[in-house]
């Protein structure tokens, strides 16, 4: 009938129709009007049909019309995950999400935009969301609030953009208080710019109450608690028809007989559900056999049960923090289909004869039947690894040669083209109240690997093997990342001054992986681009995986926690024919719940770690851990604590002891005042400074200690102001350092420190030290050295003239001295200090010159105002105390003239001269001229 509808759809001729028009172009009797809108709205359901204005139907492709799952970020921004073959992601911007939340099923319309005769075709797909075809759930978890006339509920799920309006809660079993965490079911939400409404249907109570967190994650994500009674009922009466837990020994007839191999489990310490085991024994000199074994979940399973169709909905077993939502009751899971040593057991195996570099020579898939000799948990396969087998103990001899033969496919897969990402995890601890114990980290050692090569290896032999039968079937697939994340991920890689090649070779990525992992920034880059690759999802289509670099793969390896294990088993084993838009809906399906059990099983950590981090607030006894900055931005950096398994953001607004400047062309934040470098890849420690429950984030901020790997850069010099009000620097702090003081505040004139005693400027030519100049400090005499530098000078033979450096800055201490007439050459003077005399009162002419109140060192005495500056003759006077002023660097030379240009102008110079007797004052029709530069004696 489906058929049917869409095919009459498709005509070139058709034109859009309503129900009884539908009708009669079908030629169906009318009394079969119900049964066609029945099957308009499954289409509709569907996303293949679409309902427009006057009720006329569609077909949505036709329209640009995609219908698929959305998933929204955070940010608000929204993702399509197309239900149709082919089609690829479509982005969706966050004013265009309309009414729809996280993992709803909607229709969205695709932007098309002209482009005429260009080739260039836009990277990313856009559309708008225009219909919800189904909602994923209809209830929602968050605090109860209370306003000034009306009850709002604050979601939980930070990516509900809008708080929830409710009336007054009735018959919800306990009355709720301000601030207990509560189940709201929505009513309605007409529009995105308007709050929902909704209904309290449930109220689970304080959120610092035991157990409460968790039960606010079961709720939230939809996770069940319990099995349906007809489900455990079918389960129970599976376990009870074999009385010892063991198969009939008609279930065993008919399968091949490995009870007699040395079949062995290795799992996590906590494991319960065993479903794989694997054998290996040596064929000759130069081949091995080895045997895949996993737990026959199908035989016990049927389609159609009740058992099938609970395990459906659950699509995987979900692993939260502190308990176990499993697929399938713990009859089976745990008991009848679980490898447990020493107990009969039905599988499905995968037989392969491997040659001693691993590669496969032959493979061969049949139903068997085993008897587990022993169950090794990680820590027991490492210590026989590590410390050999004894001679006595077959097993163990046959745990070394499988890790030997493990690690040969390893080798083989990463030559071939895979890519190692692999990231430590951490496992929370907790006591029988719920509180965090410790937290452990977990590593890839050799044991999980030993494991985990041969389940690579038989997910990859599966796969290729239904693409052979070509059997339509579930696939795991991950696609390449897209050009643009690859190139913008390469362009931040070369930013850091990493050699990058070309990342959509692999070959480029390869190496680039490599190098990153011998480079201290390399854990926080190898995140990144862990950012930038697409998420795994499962499709009918053999699309390949990226990661992995094979083009053939499906799981079938964990069919007790996996329905999409199942139904591979099914399709492979049993032969079950089932079509492919079932197939296509069961993809979705499963993607959705195992992406919906990943985010519940992050929160479930988040929640005990948010309120373990708390508690050290409240308590005042903060723990300090390393953290990896993964990101700097211009408000803070963004850091990974790899022992809470948590990232979080350091804002600078919490560095109580410097201020930073961000660098965007390098970066990198900069200490204005410790001169301190942060970017990319440091490791500093951090102590939590700030939980946001709501907000779902954890802030952290800076120990006070120096971090390990920061980089240091010359402090940003103290200005002062001197007494003519320009501010001036002081010492260069850490100017003259050795590189082993570097850094560290020592001086580099310390002679405890530097070899050979203070490091000494080499009197010019005709020039002596005396024992006055000696004993000055060196800072001291580097700056005598220094010959003064006018700024504003008009000498065509200075370097960079116009600019002001700020090393070419120096200063001196001068006292004010007699005046030398202006048309004698300038000389330094020698002996007694001449008088000054005391100006004469004239007629204002051109501009005056101001004085100044002294600021900086020395005396607050009033520096007396120049006025307008006539010859004047000269009359002893007392001196005036010491100034602080710019030591000029150009001198003019003996026969220098006043410049003709200057005439009539009231002279006035940007800085004082270095002494009296250094300069003549300009008369009220003249200035000094042009000047020769002289090169400074030394450099700082």
């Amino acid at each position: 009938m489906e058929s049917d509808i869409l095919e009459l759809l498709g005509r070139s001729e058709y034109v859009p129709a309503n129900v009884p028009g539908l009708l009669a172009a079908l030629d169906w009797a009318p009394n079969r009007q119900q049964e066609l809108q029945a099957f308009l709205q499954e289409l509709e359901t569907q996303g293949r049909v679409v309902r427009t204005k006057g009720n006329r139907y569609i077909l949505a492709d036709e329209a640009d019309l995609v219908a698929g799952v959305i998933q929204i970020t955070r940010s608000g921004k929204g993702f399509l995950l197309p239900s149709a073959a082919g089609v690829h992601e479509i982005v969706i911007p966050e004013s265009a999400t309309g009414t729809a939340m996280h993992g709803d099923r909607v229709l969205v319309r695709r932007e098309v935009k002209p482009q005429g005769y260009s080739k260039v075709r836009p990277e990313e797909t856009t559309g708008t969301v225009i219909r919800i075809l189904e909602r994923k759930r209809s209830t929602l978890v968050g605090t109860l609030q209370k306003g000034k006339q009306f009850l709002y509920v604050v979601p939980d799920d930070p990516r509900l953009p809008r708080d929830i309006f409710v009336p007054p809660p009735k018959d919800v079993g306990r009355r709720p208080n301000v601030g207990d965490k509560v189940v709201v079911e929505m009513v309605q939400w007409e529009s995105r710019h308007t709050n929902p409404e909704g209904e309290i249907v449930e109220v689970l109570g304080p959120p610092d109450d035991e157990g409460v967190d968790m039960l606010s994650v079961l709720r939230h994500y939809d996770l069940p608690l319990r099995f349906p009674k007809e489900v455990l009922d079918e389960a129970n009466t599976i376990a009870k028809s074999r009385p010892d837990n063991q198969p009939s020994p008609d279930e065993v007839a008919g399968r091949v007989d490995c009870r007699e191999h040395l079949v062995v489990t290795i799992d996590p310490d906590d494991a319960k559900d065993f479903d794989d085991a694997i054998c290996l024994k040596r064929e000759g000199k130069d081949r091995w056999r080895l045997w895949v074994h996993i737990a026959d979940v199908s035989h016990y399973v049927k389609p159609g049960g009740d058992l099938d169709k609970e395990a459906r909905k659950r699509g995987n077993s979900t692993y939260l923090v502190d308990r176990v939502i499993p697929m399938l009751p713990e009859a089976l899971s745990n008991e009848l289909c679980s490898l447990k040593p020493g107990l009969d057991r039905l599988t499905k195996c995968v037989e392969f004869l491997l040659n001693p570099d691993g590669r496969v020579l032959e493979t061969k898939f049949y139903p068997a039947v085993i008897h587990s000799k022993r169950r090794f948990t990680y820590r027991e396969a490492l210590a026989v690894i590590e410390n050999g087998a004894r001679k006595d103990d077959a097993i163990e001899r046959m745990i070394l040669d499988a890790h030997g033969m493990a690690q040969a496919i390893r080798r083989a897969r990463f030559k071939a083209g895979s890519l190692d990402m692999d990231f430590p995890e951490s496992k929370i601890r907790l006591d029988e109240h719920g509180k965090v114990i410790r937290i452990e980290k977990i590593d890839n050692d050799v044991s999980h690997q030993l494991i985990e090569e041969y389940m690579l290896l038989a997910n990859e032999a599966v796969a290729s093997r239904l693409m052979h039968l070509n059997r339509p079937a579930v696939y795991r697939v991950h696609e390449s990342p897209k050009e643009k994340k690859l190139k913008d991920y390469r362009e931040d890689v070369l930013a850091h001054k990493v050699e990058c090649g070309n990342l959509t070779k692999r070959s480029e990525v390869q190496k680039l992986l490599e190098l990153l992992g011998t480079l201290p920034i390399g854990a926080a880059l190898k995140i990144g681009f862990l950012r930038s690759m697409m998420r795994a999802r499962y499709a009918m289509e053999p699309l390949g995986h990226y990661g992995l670099n094979k083009a053939k793969y499906t799981h079938f390896t964990s069919p007790i926690r996996r329905y999409a294990d199942l139904v591979v088993h099914r399709v492979l084993f049993e032969n079950q024919a089932i079509p492919a838009s079932r197939i296509q809906e069961i993809a979705d399906h499963i993607t959705a719940t195992e992406r919906n059990s990943s985010d519940a099983e992050r929160d479930s950590k988040d929640v005990k770690l948010y309120a373990y981090l708390k508690a050290q607030i409240k308590s005042g006894k903060l723990v300090t851990y390393p953290g990896l900055v993964t990101d700097v931005r211009n408000f803070g950096f963004f850091v990974d604590v790899s022992d809470l398994g948590l990232s979080g953001m350091v804002h600078l607004s919490s560095v109580p002891d410097d201020f930073f400047t961000f660098d965007p062309v390098r970066a990198r934040l900069v200490g204005r005042h410790s001169g301190r470098i942060i970017r990319l890849g440091d490791k500093l420690p951090v102590q939590v400074y700030r939980v946001d429950d709501f907000k779902k984030q954890v802030d952290f901020r800076m120990v006070s200690e120096r971090p390990e790997g920061a980089r240091e850069q010359e402090p940003v010099r103290d200005w002062q102001p001197d007494r003519g009000g320009r501010f001036r620097p002081g010492p260069k702090f850490g100017d003259r350092q050795d590189f082993g003081d570097r850094g560290k505040g020592k001086p580099a004139w310390d002679k405890n420190k530097r070899q050979g005693g203070p490091r000494e400027i080499a009197p010019e030519a005709g020039q002596e030290k005396s024992k006055e100049e000696s004993a000055k400090p060196f800072w001291q005499q580097r700056q005598d050295a220094k010959p003064g530098f006018n700024t504003k000078s008009n000498s065509g033979s200075q370097p960079n003239k116009g600019r002001r450096r700020e090393k070419d800055r120096d200063w001196e201490i001068i006292k004010p001295e007699g005046k030398v007439s202006e048309k004698r050459p300038v000389k330094r003077k020698e002996g007694p200090t001449p008088q000054r005399s005391e100006p004469q009162q004239q007629a204002p002419q051109g501009k005056p010159k101001f004085g100044k109140k002294a600021k900086g060192k020395g005396t607050n005495q009033e520096v007396p105002k120049p006025t307008f500056r006539p010859e004047v003759v000269p009359v002893a006077k007392p001196q005036p105390p010491p100034q602080f002023v710019r030591k000029d660097k150009t001198k003019p030379e003996p026969s220098a003239k006043p410049n003709e240009k200057s005439k009539g102008k009231p002279g006035r110079s940007s800085s004082k001269p270095s002494s009296p007797a250094d300069s003549t004052k300009p008369t009220e029709k003249s200035k000094p001229g042009k000047v020769a530069s002289r090169k400074p004696r030394h450099q700082g």
